[in-house]
């Protein structure tokens, strides 16, 4: 009888799972797993780091809305993951991260690479678990894969000791328990409750946010939103799950994006916020009236009432909430008196948004020298204009000159870091995207500083053939510190921001990719088609001027309550 071992069992359970890839860097307490993976259907994804094996997950995790897979090995491989995990979390990412660790023999031996893993993770992620027992692995695993992606997603850290993988298996001891849970759906009361204080509003604003795009809900959500004729905006991995292009949608809910944000937010009756977090994004529920009322609508309980007071609050799984509330408009036929309610509210904002992009259009159209950054979100915004093109967005300012310019057509199509705001995942968060969508273009913006911290991550793109675009907006300076230094101070610190020109692109062409030096805002767009044409990795290398400040670095000066003067 062929002896079986609990990486084997590991192996056996993640093919159940479907697993395709798993993101990894290699590593001795690992090995078991790897053994048995080879000659698998799952491919093992390695990368240079293993915070960009993490990064890709979440991404990964982001764009399937299904639990990705990330692996590390003890010690140092671990201590590496942690970023990835924070930023996982808040990106509410479902993702397992199956580490090696010593054997449980070895503890406090002072063996090779040995630490306790499991109090240093567990405040990190949703479960934290640690396999003892061979026979049970596929327990394990099939628990961390159900609490990766049930309620709302997040990461679940599974620490399997190398003692473990490597141990012999009583198989008469083995379950092997493959569960799937199912979403809460929503109490019909509460939707009537919330039909009918949506009736009695005047001016209310629908905000969805991650919860729509991880429950699958676009067309629920669209049809609510034209249902009822009230003007929508998204947030957060929501951005694109109802069209930017929707004559009802009108963008992100961000205060600082040009266009009707601000001003709707601000003097809304009613905010039907579904899926979302009242976060530093929306001043911590201060950019309301006081006097607005909202509805909530959240998979996670805790959630809901977050920094503000919420009037009607509902747990549920969104896709269900938002069927019951169309199902409720269609039996009392109120779609066309919602709709002739609020079409004055809606011709308000979208005067709000006619002169919110007025006052960008000189920066967005501007020929200054060195290129102004928002020119060249913009010249990326129109390049990019496919429905199924992929935008990534890295760095400080250049994740908010992108924000605040992307064009967004479908949900899962377009990924920055979010509220973690964790430099470095452009690279591995593009990659994933373009493994994952070989017959997609993918483009990351990226700063001269966030692309320095997993540079060599285009070494893994060239290596496995992933034809992904680059631009690096080049300040030549750590640029949001460097402005909130100045806005604070009226000046700032050499030491820490200035980081001279680099020649990236020549480093990416010494890799084996395509690179292009950019200076002039009419470069850009045929740089850019030169890029994509080359069918290689290809860094483009811009010119940016260093001067020009923007409302994240503002943001930042302030932070704490301090007023920059």
């Amino acid at each position: 009888m062929e002896k079986i071992i609990g990486a084997q069992l590991a192996v056996e359970a993640l093919k159940e799972r479907n697993v395709d890839f798993i993101f990894s860097l290699s590593g001795g307490h690992i090995t078991p797993i790897y053994q048995y993976l080879e000659g698998t259907d799952i491919t093992i994804f390695d990368t240079r780091h293993e915070q960009a094996a993490l990064f890709m997950a979440e991404a990964w995790g982001r764009m399937t809305r299904k639990p990705a897979v990330a692996m590390v090995t003890a010690g140092p491989g671990f201590t590496n993951a942690l970023t990835g995990i924070a930023s996982a979390r808040l990106s509410n990412a479902p993702l397992v991260l199956i580490a090696g660790c010593v054997g449980l023999e070895s503890r406090e031996k002072l063996d090779l690479q040995d630490m306790s893993q499991l109090p240093v993770i567990e405040p990190m992620v949703k479960k934290a678990l640690v396999c003892s027992i061979a026979e049970r692995i596929p327990e394990y695993i099939d628990m961390a894969f159900r609490i990766a992606g049930g309620g709302r997603p997040g990461p679940v850290y599974l620490e399997l000791p190398c003692d473990i993988l490597n141990a012999t298996v009583d198989m008469t001891k083995v379950k092997r328990i493959h569960t799937v849970v199912a979403s809460k759906p929503v109490d019909r009361e509460n939707a009537k409750k919330a039909i009918e204080m949506i009736r009695e509003a005047k001016n209310p604003v629908v905000i969805a946010g991650s919860g729509a795009w991880y429950a699958d809900a676009e067309k629920e959500l669209i049809a609510f939103v034209e249902k009822t004729g009230m003007p929508a905006f998204t947030g957060g991995a929501g951005r694109g799950v109802i069209p930017d292009t929707h004559p009802l949608c009108f963008e992100s809910s961000l205060a600082i994006r040009p266009g009707a944000g601000m001003m709707t937010l601000m003097t809304t009756d009613l905010v039907v916020f579904l899926g979302n977090r009242l976060s530093l994004f929306y001043i911590f529920g201060d950019i309301f009236p006081s006097t607005a009322k909202f509805i909530q609508v959240d998979i996670l309980p805790e959630e809901i009432g977050r920094n503000r007071t919420v009037d009607l609050g509902i747990v549920s799984d969104l896709k269900s909430f938002l069927a019951e509330a169309n199902a409720i408009i269609d039996e009392n036929n109120l779609g066309a008196s919602l709709r002739e309610q609020f079409s004055p509210w809606v011709e308000t904002v979208r005067a709000y948004e006619v002169a919110g992009k007025k006052q960008a259009a000189p920066d967005w159209n501007s020929d200054a020298l060195p290129i102004h950054p928002m020119r060249l979100a913009r010249e990326i915004d129109d390049f990019m204009n496919r429905e199924d093109d992929i935008v990534v967005a890295d760095g400080g300012d250049t994740s908010t000159w992108m924000g605040m310019t992307r064009t967004i057509r479908r949900g899962g199509h377009y990924l920055d870091y979010g509220l973690y705001g964790c430099l470095a995942v452009g690279i591995p968060y593009a990659n994933a995207a373009k493994l994952l969508n070989p017959g997609k273009r993918v483009l990351l913006v990226t700063g001269d500083g966030s692309v320095g911290f997993n540079f060599m991550e285009f070494n893994t793109a060239i290596r496995k053939n992933l034809p992904i675009v680059v631009v690096i907006a080049n300040d030549q300076a750590w640029g949001m510190i460097m402005h909130s230094q100045q806005l604070r101070m009226g000046h700032y610190l050499p030491n820490g921001t200035e980081l001279g020109w680099v020649d990236y692109h020549k480093m990416v062409e010494a890799l084996g990719g395509f690179g292009e030096m950019v200076e002039r805002p009419e470069e850009i767009k045929p740089a850019l088609e030169r890029a994509f044409a080359s069918g290689k990795t290809a860094c483009i290398n811009v010119r940016v001027d260093q001067t020009v400040i923007s409302p994240g670095s503002v943001a930042l000066a302030n932070l704490g309550g301090y007023k920059a003067g």
